[in-house]
């Protein structure tokens, strides 16, 4: 008895050693779990607030009332896109329009009757563009396009969820050159309810992702090339 007593008390002399190692409650995994956590949400709730307000001001956006500038660009990704841009050059919002990113199959012939424009009036101040793959591409052709003419000011034809990065790309280029938006809008999203929209809310999410890429590669310097038919044909 008086062994057993001695060993109990030397027992509980000994220091307490923490039960649970890296998962006890003040552990170092579960402090970087916890934390991690705390991040995750943050970083969600981050991304959550910038799509609104990206889906916020796509939504609102609107053409200026005055439209003026020394030439026009529209980025080809659907046929009102044209139609708007060869109506402002009607207009004489511009003195001359480059249809940037069109398909090599598609003649400028088959771009006017399209827009029901007049021979005239593409045989004097309307350029297609066949080298830009994609919104780099775009921004390429367009900078060369701008220089040749020695342009200063253009107006920006696209749609209104695609001139954010459509900005982004072609400032990032040209810096020098004032770039003034005219969103082509398909449909009256301000007053709907866009979010219940299946189609709309894919199509807005997926280029808030983009837009999101764009913005980033600015900041890590992130080349992707230049986004030309000529340039890709020569790396293969």
């Amino acid at each position: 008895m008086g062994q057993m007593s001695r060993d109990r008390a030397f027992r509980e002399q000994q220091p307490q050693r923490s039960i649970g190692g890296l998962f006890a409650r003040r552990g170092r995994l579960r402090r970087i779990l916890r934390y991690g956590g705390l991040f995750a949400i943050f970083l969600v709730a981050v991304v959550l607030a910038g799509f609104l307000w990206f889906a916020d001001s796509v939504t609102t956006l609107a053409p200026p009332l005055q439209a003026r500038a020394d030439a026009i660009v529209v980025l080809t990704g659907g046929y009102q896109r044209i139609d708007q841009a060869v109506e402002l050059l009607r207009r004489g919002s511009g003195r001359r329009l480059l249809i940037s990113g069109a398909h090599p199959t598609t003649s400028p012939a088959q771009i006017r009757k399209m827009t029901q424009s007049s021979p005239d009036l593409f045989e004097c101040c309307v350029d297609v563009g066949y080298e830009a793959l994609d919104t780099i591409g775009n921004a390429s052709e367009i900078s060369r396009w701008i220089h040749d003419h020695g342009y200063e000011s253009v107006l920006v034809v696209t749609n209104n969820y695609h001139m954010p990065r459509s900005l982004i790309e072609l400032r990032r280029r040209d810096r020098a050159t004032t770039y003034i938006p005219y969103p082509v809008v398909n449909s009256d999203l301000k007053h709907t309810d866009w979010y219940a929209n299946p189609d709309v809310l894919r199509t807005l999410l997926s280029e808030y992702g983009k837009t999101l890429i764009a913005y980033a590669r600015g900041i890590i310097g992130w080349g992707v090339g230049d986004g030309l038919r000529s340039t890709a044909k020569m790396s293969n």
